[in-house]
């Protein structure tokens, strides 16, 4: 202060008509000069910088209330340490090899092209997880079977059944009453063939017993719907040579790999030694969700390289099915090639090199169809049993569909033996298909006996 008055007095005695005001100005300047030596000296923090704790207590004063601070700030580091380092790296879901271990990773659903096979593109339900592929541990009763295939094929009872509910209640049987039954099992998709064929039966069946009721359509109906069935019922698949081969072929998004680990599921229950070869080079995820499969029921698993010949595979895994002992082994193939020529092409030429590995391989040749896609099915069939001469379908997502009839039209234009049908979710709702079970669910009204 003794420093600014001295100067103030200096100016003062200098004749000047602005010394007042260059008095100020000095005053300010000193002012400011120093300030910036304290701050300069001392490191002054700013009125925005948030002072750090530095102590325990300090850390526990700064939690909300209510809420426990953790003992020590060692659980933070224990949590950290523990943490993997994926940077740079693919993170990879860690796969249970003991079987019934519960999975928890979600596995995304498979990129599937745009391009068509044979009608229209088939394509998996995005975000498709396998949480539900948990071997099941309780066997379940007959009845309760029965209950989970009635509900499985309850979408296709409530098109069937109450369309024509609606049609026969109250009405006598004339032409008109005709033309609506015929719609009501095209709507089910029986398919027009196989529709004109249960008007034609029913109609004499009536006329020879002299029944003229509307229920008595229904019961007729369900007689000859079970024959149909019948002629097509497939016998189990047993292993009557070891390896005993299953080629399982099917366009993309049909849920031809979701069979083939149920499949391998239900082999396995009856302790034999089963073997997946994911044939489908040529779509990544297709092998990688296979070996999920794999691993989740306890298979052994062949797999080649991506965009390798598929054949090579199939050799590959009858030899290591050989020398492993296995009792079955089940093969992938190809959904989608380039062109629908091509696809058939390499399904014929694995099927030459299975067999002529082993003699009379391969021993069953499924078809996995889409019970949604109606009668496009059927014409999938025809295609694929033309080029590789089908022994056996299966008939999977009849629990998401209203058009589950068309496995009548299945039976009753393909004479190709229905092996296996999917309702659902689970491990056991891949049933071995029984027509009297089916035909009986089907028409189930809550009185018939489980036979």
């Amino acid at each position: 202060m003794e420093v600014i008055l001295s100067i103030l007095s200096i100016l003062n005695s200098i004749p000047s008509p602005y010394s007042d005001l260059i008095a100020v100005a000095v005053i300010f300047a000193l002012i400011a000069l120093i300030s910036f030596i304290i701050v300069f000296l001392f490191g002054g923090k700013g009125p925005e910088q948030a002072q750090e704790p530095e102590t325990q207590q300090d850390i526990e004063s700064l939690e909300p209330e209510g809420i426990e601070a953790a003992a020590d700030l060692e659980v933070v580091s224990e949590a950290i340490e523990e943490v993997p380092d994926v940077q740079g790296q693919e993170f990879q879901a860690q796969i249970p090899e003991v079987s019934g271990e519960i999975l928890e990773t979600e596995i995304p659903a498979p990129d599937i092209d745009e391009e068509e096979i044979i009608t229209e593109v088939f394509e998996e339900e995005p975000g498709e997880q396998i949480e539900s592929l948990e071997p099941e541990q309780v066997e379940e009763t007959k009845e309760g079977l029965f209950a989970r295939l009635r509900r499985g094929l309850s979408k296709t009872q409530a098109g069937l059944l109450g369309g024509l509910g609606e049609i026969i209640s109250k009405r006598e049987i004339d032409e008109s009453l005709w033309e609506d039954f015929e719609e009501t099992l095209i709507m089910a998709d029986l398919g027009v063939n196989t529709t004109m064929k249960l008007r034609e039966n029913i109609e004499t069946k009536l006329s020879k017993k002299s029944l003229n009721t509307a229920d008595s359509i229904t019961d007729t109906l369900k007689e000859e719907i079970l024959e149909i069935l019948k002629s097509a019922q497939g016998a189990p698949i047993e292993a009557t040579t070891s390896p005993f081969v299953i080629m399982v072929a099917g366009v993309n998004g049909v849920g031809k790999t979701t069979t083939i680990g149920k499949l391998a599921n239900k082999l396995k229950k009856d302790d034999t030694k089963v073997m997946v070869a994911a044939g489908d080079t040529f779509r990544a995820a297709a092998t990688e969700q296979l070996e999920v499969w794999s691993k989740r029921v306890g298979t052994d698993f062949i797999k080649g390289q991506s965009g390798g010949d598929p054949s090579s595979v199939a050799f590959d895994a009858v030899k290591a099915a050989e020398a492993r002992g296995i009792d079955f082994l089940i093969i992938d193939t190809a959904g989608r090639l380039h062109t629908k020529g091509n696809l058939m092409e390499e399904l014929a030429k694995m099927k030459r090199i299975v067999g002529r590995e082993l003699q009379g391989a391969p021993h069953e040749t499924l078809l996995v169809l889409d019970a949604t896609t109606g009668q496009n099915a059927i014409q999938q069939a025809k295609l694929f049993n033309e080029a590789i001469e089908v022994t056996g379908i299966v008939l999977t997502k009849l629990d998401g569909t209203a058009k589950g009839g068309v496995i009548v039209a299945i039976a009753d234009e393909l004479n190709i033996p229905v092996k296996y049908i999917g309702i659902g979710e689970s491990l056991s709702d891949l049933r071995e298909f029984n027509a009297e079970e089916f035909v009986e669910a089907l028409f189930y009204s809550g009185t018939e006996a489980v036979h």
